[in-house]
């Protein structure tokens, strides 16, 4: 691997100083080895002096939970072994390495991007990675495992940096996550919590699947071309020119591969038909058996990364046999093996990780933050622009310590949504200001579940890529996807537009 992947600007600037001290930092494996021990102490120290918070939903008392007590030593013993095999992202992370290992080492995604990019504007390519990253949260938290991946090749393949690749991948499909063309999961879940939680002050009000739909649209082309000025204009030219080893083939495609590319694509629209044929009947087994549909708790949503490791599976194969690169069966679990033996430093790094976020979890650590954090903002008695503001960024902050969306807006909910609900404001708004904090530091937070596979994809390309280089490199993301987003939310408030269809701002 090359030691010179960083361009001349490495040396200079606040991001330059971020990752210097970022990557002196212990290897990843011994820093949340010590944050875990911080955590066990901290928690210890919390629980002796008494610290508790009141449940906004519940007014239960919440505690500290003190690791070094008899409970939290059996906890820590007990879940040793499931805190590293049940961390969440582990085997989705795993399974679709496995099915894009096929699909990559078959030759498939070389020839598909020298098809499809060769001679494309580089401008383009950037706000196109961009935009479907972006859309990709419809296959869930896949995305984040798929677009770096695919972005980081793409960008080699054109003489560009591999990094700036993979970055702006990591930023579409998580600093962007809320934003979509379609309706999506987020939204169900989202305002399932929300309806739920504004029934506290009116029992017959209702918060819809589609009632951030407008803004989520137009969010969507907004971050589209924020992404890609920030990866032209200040990413890239930060990091310089890649002189790697990884290379990828620019030849032309031949007519054996492009015969190759025309059954895989055939394949891929027959799929996709056998889905929709499959999802369309109202008793169809892939939609939700208790309501119908296709979006709300939804096998066929709960499906969408066994669906996608089929399909890249499948059009490995049958790209490798038109081919000749998969000449027997035992070729497709090589092509798996290898894929997966790229993966043994994140499982190491999964192991440890597991644990850290195990006991911040058990220990309410994250809980009692995310408490104050909203007494605090109620205590400012703010109104208008100036509380959506505080209410963003107090949920960007306390998203650097509690990861899961639907967990931090579940105790948030029940504050806010009546909160704002008395000033006025209509439930739909309140949770879309709450999309925007929770979803642009994702891509910042050392305790967000997907940074170890960034971490190890990079190093793929750079030896030196760590923790450091990560956060120095994303927060231009986070500070121009929050502030852009933010503005667009003060103009759908100042001119009133609707949020989703029948939607308004105001009660």
């Amino acid at each position: 691997m090359s030691t010179k992947s960083i361009g001349k600007e490495k040396n200079g600037g606040i991001l330059a100083w971020i990752e210097k001290v970022g990557n002196k930092i212990p290897h990843p494996f011994l820093l949340f080895f010590y944050l875990t021990l911080i955590i066990v102490i901290l928690s210890c120290f919390l629980n002796i002096i008494g610290v508790n918070v009141e449940n906004p939903a519940t007014s239960e008392i919440v505690s500290v939970r003190n690791l070094l007590s008899a409970e939290g030593i059996v906890f820590i013993l007990e879940n040793l072994i499931t805190n590293f095999s049940g961390f969440a992202p582990l085997g989705l992370i795993l399974s679709m390495t496995i099915g894009i290992g096929v699909a990559e080492h078959s030759g498939l995604i070389s020839t598909f991007m020298r098809n499809s990019i060769l001679g494309a504007s580089p401008k383009l390519v950037t706000i196109m990675i961009m935009f479907i990253g972006i859309c990709g949260n419809l296959a869930s938290d896949a995305a984040i495992v798929v677009v770096p991946v695919i972005s980081a090749m793409i960008f080699v393949s054109m003489d560009r940096h591999p990094l700036a690749g993979i970055a702006i991948g990591y930023a579409a499909t998580t600093a962007g996550f809320s934003a979509n063309l379609m309706i999506s999961g987020t939204d169900a879940l989202l305002s399932g919590i929300s309806t739920e939680a504004v029934k506290i002050i009116d029992p017959n009000m209702h918060v819809g699947i589609a009632d951030n739909w407008y803004f989520m649209i137009a969010s969507t082309f907004l971050l589209s071309v924020v992404g890609a000025i920030v990866t032209e204009r200040f990413i890239e030219p930060r990091l310089g020119k890649y002189n790697g080893k990884i290379k990828v083939n620019n030849d032309r495609v031949t007519d054996i591969e492009r015969k190759g590319l025309k059954y895989a694509g055939l394949f891929t629209v027959m799929f996709i038909l056998l889905i929709a044929a499959a999802t369309i009947p109202e008793n169809s087994f892939l939609r939700n058996p208790e309501t119908g549909s296709i979006i709300q708790k939804s096998p066929l949503i709960n499906s969408i990364a066994p669906i996608l490791i089929i399909w890249f599976v499948s059009i490995g194969i049958i790209y490798g046999k038109t081919v000749g690169t998969i000449k027997s069966a035992a070729d497709v679990p090589a092509f798996m093996t290898k894929s997966i033996g790229t993966m043994s430093s994140y499982i190491v790094l999964v192991f440890i990780i597991g644990q850290f976020i195990a006991y911040f979890n058990w220990s309410n650590i994250g809980y009692v933050i995310a408490v104050y954090g909203a007494e605090l903002l109620e205590f400012m008695n703010l109104k208008g622009i100036p509380l959506f503001i505080m209410f963003i960024l107090l949920c960007s902050f306390i998203n650097l310590f509690i990861g899961s969306g639907s967990a931090k807006w579940t105790l948030l909910a029940p504050i806010f949504i009546p909160m704002f609900y008395m000033l006025g404001y209509n439930p739909a708004l309140t949770q879309l200001l709450y999309r925007i904090g929770d979803s642009t530091t994702n891509i910042i937070s050392p305790l967000f579940s997907y940074i170890p596979i960034i971490i190890a994809l990079a190093q793929q390309y750079d030896k030196k890529y760590g923790m450091g280089t990560v956060i120095s490199t994303m927060i231009p993301y986070t500070i121009a996807m929050m502030i852009t987003w933010t503005l667009l939310a003060i103009v759908w408030f100042f001119f009133k537009i609707p949020l989703g269809p029948g939607v308004g701002i105001f009660i």
